[in-house]
């Protein structure tokens, strides 16, 4: 018995972006955090740091994966509007963003719908 098996799975790999190249209509998510301690805060090492010299530390992003659209870029800052209201602005010194496919345009307007559908608008 002879047995064929047809695969046509794409896989989207979301790419970062440097900030000269966001543009208004893309879609982005941040992916990671950088936060920042001054050194006379930060224990957790023998090495002796100048008191003038933060220490950064990288997180996950709290919203990692929420597509924003971006409506205006005045670098360092990214605006962009959210699927479930409001605006959200990236800092692109803080954040790390990255590019959506624009496949993620369905998923936003499906959240934004969703959002007004719970509005009652």
């Amino acid at each position: 018995m002879d047995t064929t098996t047809d695969t046509n799975f794409a896989t989207n790999v979301a790419a970062r972006v440097a900030g000269e190249d966001i543009k208004p209509g893309d879609y982005v998510t941040a992916l990671t955090e950088i936060y920042e301690l001054p050194s006379f805060l930060w224990c957790c090492t023998s090495s002796t740091l100048a008191a003038d010299e933060p220490v950064r530390s990288v997180y996950k992003a709290r919203d990692a994966g929420q597509p924003s659209k971006v409506i205006a870029v005045c670098l360092p800052f990214v605006y962009t509007e959210q699927a479930r209201g409001g605006t959200a602005i990236f800092d692109i010194r803080k954040h790390q963003l990255v590019r959506l496919d624009r496949d993620t345009e369905v998923a936003w307007v499906l959240g934004a719908m969703r959002v007004l559908k719970l509005k009652g608008t």
